[in-house]
């Protein structure tokens, strides 16, 4: 038993780190009701490192995410300056054409990059069992400062965030802070993909905020809840794929995806006994 938390150590250290930073976006982006912005941008980076093995960069370096993160922040950069006081097209409908298009040139590539079909599937699944100390280390590091950045700017974020037709700033302050946002948050998907794939990171951006906005509107209270149950949920499946011998990324995806379901049932019975009552 000793053996078996000592190795899975690092895989859950890692999902603390992750759960953590992607509550506390999952949060704006649920509250923006932007809710794909990070499966399209997760789409981007596993774009962005087929064109690296492509131009022959080899897989899990620092060249390889140099490349995703240009890509990454060139397509952020468009949706952050798309943003008008009056919005003619929803920028919802802007994450659907960045994510096809994402999804559709990566197919294209897949079939110039020997093993391609292969890089897609571990691109989604990912496979955060065997993720390194030294990874969790550099994420921790990474994310610690981009957290000390949001709590400086916290306050004109959740502004911009909770508004919905009303802008709390001039257009052209607005999109310094989008800037600054979506660049941070790039930043966090790009270093989170190649490590859990991109429906974990999507589901634990959404699903634990999602489940957490079911019993609280406060933004402190959302994100610590969000926060234990994406950890919670983590530590269950990582322990769950190990001891199966299943995937990992899946397992902890259907898992907080059930947890989702079962917890709005709740919240929707204990609501009924009470208007009973």
């Amino acid at each position: 038993m000793i053996d078996t938390i000592l190795f899975l150590s690092a895989p859950i250290a890692g999902c603390v780190v992750m759960a953590g930073i992607l509550s506390y976006f999952g949060n704006h982006i649920l509250t923006r009701g932007i809710i794909f912005i990070d499966i399209a941008l997760a789409q981007i980076v596993a774009l962005g490192t087929m064109v690296g093995l492509l131009m022959g960069f080899t897989e899990d370096t620092m060249t390889i995410e140099l490349v995703s993160l240009l890509f990454t922040l060139l397509i952020i950069s468009v949706f952050a300056l798309t943003k008008f006081e009056k919005q003619v097209v929803p920028q919802e409908a802007i994450i659907g054409i960045i994510y096809g298009l994402g999804l559709g040139l990566a197919m294209l590539l897949a079939e110039k990059i020997p093993g391609g079909s292969n890089f897609i599937s571990k691109t989604i699944t990912g496979n955060i069992l065997w993720v390194t100390w030294d990874k969790v280390f550099s994420c921790f590091i990474l994310f610690l400062a981009i957290a000390i950045i949001h709590f400086f700017f916290r306050k004109p974020f959740i502004k911009i965030s909770e508004s919905k037709e009303n802008l709390p700033f001039s257009i052209k302050r607005i999109r310094l802070y989008e800037l600054l946002f979506y660049i941070t948050f790039s930043l966090v998907v790009v270093r989170s993909v190649p490590i859990g794939g991109i429906f974990l990171v999507f589901t634990l951006l959404i699903a634990p905020t999602a489940i957490a906005t079911l019993f609280t509107s406060s933004w402190k209270q959302r994100f610590i809840w969000s926060w234990i149950i994406g950890i919670l949920g983590s530590i269950a499946g990582v322990f769950i794929s190990y001891h199966m011998n299943i995937s990992n990324g899946p397992a902890i995806v259907c898992l907080l995806g059930i947890m989702v379901f079962v917890l709005a049932l709740v919240k929707i019975a204990v609501n009924k006994n009470s208007l009973t009552v």
